[in-house]
This record gives structure tokens, sequence and C-alpha cells, in this order.
């Protein structure tokens, strides 16, 4: 049975799901419009049998408070490691998924102590380049077209399923229950806010602000990373440079995968993590 609770990590309440027993993998979801429950729980129901799993809505996302300031990658990660703290959880198997893998990549960096294993999932922080060059930088800097998309989900399921083409290989085969997830979320008033707040602290115009492509060598803890093969967002080839440079780094390519495995392909997302576990 999953369940529902929440803690105070860096002076802000974050909500997290939880169930299952055994040792503790923690899943750090994306950004745009996700949360614990968008993401994961076709993931979670596999792992709950094994494992003890904890997935908690970062800063700003789902039920987590949305305070002001600034969304960076390194904020993130204090919170989530003020949550692991809090829960007295560490070392964990720490999976991230986009956003969440950036976060999981900057946790692992800052407490190495709070990490086992590191599970990053087409993961921010691989690289530099924007997808669309000045045209990603212009539309970070004028938030005003996220608010409208935002909008426009919210007044039409047929919209929020067409805008998930992006980030999926193939629409037609995403789970309704996916689709279903990101239009109940994208209702919530605060659906956007944390994304355009992450986009002002991370988008630049000489690109992400945030990458790891100078530290890949500074991860200690054993680092197994899964890639989409067809995802558009941050491209297999950032994948292969990263393992090329982390330490022991293993990487795994989901061919019928672009940028949302969890719910794209969730039972090889979790054969993954076991895999991962099992590896020591």
């Amino acid at each position: 049975m999953v369940t529902d609770g929440a803690v105070t990590a860096e002076g802000n309440r974050i909500h997290y799901r939880e169930g299952g027993s055994g040792p503790t993998v923690v899943l750090l979801h994306g950004g745009i419009i996700d949360a614990a429950h968008v993401s994961w729980p076709p993931v979670i129901d596999r792992l709950t049998p094994d494992y003890r799993v904890v997935a908690p809505d970062l800063l700003g996302y789902g039920e987590s408070e949305v305070p002001p300031g600034s969304y960076s990658i390194q904020r993130h990660a204090a919170v989530v490691a003020g949550v692991l703290d809090e829960l007295d959880l560490g070392p964990v198997t720490l999976v991230g998924v986009s956003v969440g893998g950036g976060v999981a990549m900057q946790v692992a960096l800052d407490r190495p102590d709070l990490v086992a294993r590191l599970v990053p999932i087409d993961s921010y922080g691989l690289g530099r380049e924007l997808p669309n060059g000045l045209l990603s930088y212009a539309l970070a800097r004028v938030q005003l077209g996220n608010e409208i998309a935002v909008a426009a989900f919210r007044r039409s399921r047929r919209l929020t399923r067409a805008s998930l083409g992006g980030i999926v290989h193939d629409l037609d085969s995403l789970p309704a229950a996916a689709v279903d997830a990101v239009y109940r979320e994208v209702q919530r008033p605060t659906a956007g806010v944390a994304f355009r707040r992450f986009r002002d602290a991370e988008v630049t115009r000489g690109g992400y602000r945030t990458t790891f492509t100078d530290r890949f060598t500074e991860f200690s803890v054993p680092t197994h990373v899964l890639h989409g093969a067809h995802d558009d967002l941050f491209p297999v080839a950032w994948a292969r440079r990263a393992v090329d440079r982390i330490p022991g780094a293993e990487l795994t390519v989901l061919g019928d995968c672009a940028h949302w495995a969890p719910r794209e392909n969730p039972a090889a997302v979790a054969e993954h993590v076991e895999s991962a576990i099992s590896a020591g």
C-alpha cells in the first residue's frame, strides 16, 4: 500500500509518497507538469513488493510547498538531501528522471553519504546546449507563453495529450492513465510555477546553467544511466559521453523510449533499478 506523508526540509513542507519495505529506493520526478503521482505510479507498483520506495514531490510541485525564490538544481538538491536526512533514509538508491535526474546527480556530488547508487534517467545536467538554441532561451525569458499553454491544457485533455508528444516516442502507445495524471495535475492552481522558476534559474543565453560535464570524474557512487534512444531534449550522445567519463558507470539505452521512460516503459525502468541494486 502506498501512503502519503510530509516533512519539513530547508524550511519547506515537502510531500512524499511511500510504500513497500526492504532496501530504500528514492524516485525524483521531472519538470514542466510533473509530480510523484504523475511519473512514478507504474514503477512504484513494480518495486514495492521488494523495496521501500519513497517518491517526494520536488519543491513547488504536486502537494509540496511553493515558496518564492530561485528553483535551481542546487536548491532542489539541498531540499532533497534535507528530506533524506529528516526521514533518516541514507544511503539510498537515488533515481531521477529529467530535472529529477539532475537533482539526483547534484545530491550524489554534494552528499555522497546519502547515496548508495545513482540512477539518472534521461537526465538534466549531461550537457549545456539548448535543444533549440536561442529560441529556447527566448521562450525561457518570456514566461507568458508557458502560462498560456498551461491555461490551454487545463481546458482540454486533448491538448494535454498532444503536448506529451514532445517527450514520448510513440504517443499512441502512451497509456491513458499517464495522460490523465498530467491532465489532473495541470488543474492545480500552481501548475507550471516551479518549472518557470527553474527556467529562470537554469536557462541562460549560453545554455543550461547546471552541467556536470566538467565534474563527471568526481562521482564516487556506482552510477547506472538509463536513456531513451529517441530523446530529443537531452540526446543519448550526452549519456554516452557521461558514462565514458564517470568512473565505472554503466549505460542502458531504451530503443522504444524518448524522454519519459517511467511512463513509456515502466517495466524496463523497474528492471533497470533492480539490476543496479543487484550489482551492488
